[in-house]
């Protein structure tokens, strides 16, 4: 049986959460509760919306922070809509339904993956740098974002996780989708989430009065306050 924790007065409920740092606040505190069940606790925050929920929780934990470079795949006309996503080790998941479903081409589905890959690389030298991942095999891993609607970059997160040799892998979300969110539920140990909702259709945004993008410059910003830089390649 899947293990997720929740706030069951949250259930169903927007707006809930101020902006992704209060949201990560919250989470905290229902991570918190049990965090002795994690031996060596690692946090990997999933950028770009999973890192200021990340750094609550650093900051509220104490644990150690790094990046797992993810990102959705999307039609060129809809960024928001993710039919694919793509990890820093070059792993690669479609939603074939998806793609049929919207018409795509074998050629429009070709260029999204490059623009992914594209984005993938640029986010890898700018926020990591020469800096590696560290042994996943000696911690307890815990993938953070900021929501998950179809759940698609989470799912490619905990592929890439499971094959760099995590044993122990929990799920940290503010907010998803039940439907992606019991999916993934059955492929780690522990989901914590505190909002979840059956609306369809679902928008991650939605659990938020504050909600806006993130370019690299305020990733870096919010991972100095975590004390993580990223290393030059030629120190």
């Amino acid at each position: 049986m899947p293990r997720v924790i929740d706030l069951p007065n949250l259930r169903n409920r927007r707006r809930v959460f101020r902006d992704r740092y209060h949201a990560g606040q919250v989470l905290a505190e229902l991570i918190a509760m049990e965090a002795d069940r994690w031996p060596r606790p690692l946090l990997l925050a999933i950028p770009a919306g999973g890192v200021p929920v990340a750094v609550a929780l650093h900051e509220r934990l104490g644990w150690p922070l790094e990046l797992a470079v993810v990102s959705k795949i999307t039609p060129s006309w809809n960024p928001e809509m993710g039919y694919g996503a793509l990890a820093w080790d070059g792993t690669l998941m479609l939603n074939e339904a998806l793609v049929e479903h919207l018409g795509l081409s074998p050629a429009e589905v070709e260029a999204d993956i490059r623009r992914t890959r594209e984005k993938v690389a640029r986010r890898l030298q700018v926020l990591r740098g020469a800096r590696p991942l560290p042994d996943l095999s000696q911690h307890s891993v815990f993938l953070v974002d900021d929501g998950l609607a179809t759940g698609a970059t989470m799912q490619v997160a905990i592929r890439v996780a499971r094959n760099a040799g995590a044993g122990r892998l929990a799920l940290a979300v503010p907010t998803a989708h039940q439907t992606a969110l019991w999916h993934l539920a059955r492929q780690v140990e522990t989901v914590y989430c505190p909002n979840i909702r059956e609306e369809t259709p679902y928008a991650v945004a939605e659990a938020y009065q504050t909600w806006t993008d993130l370019d690299d410059q305020a990733l870096l910003d919010w991972l100095a306050r975590a004390g993580r830089v990223a290393s030059s390649p030629n120190p």
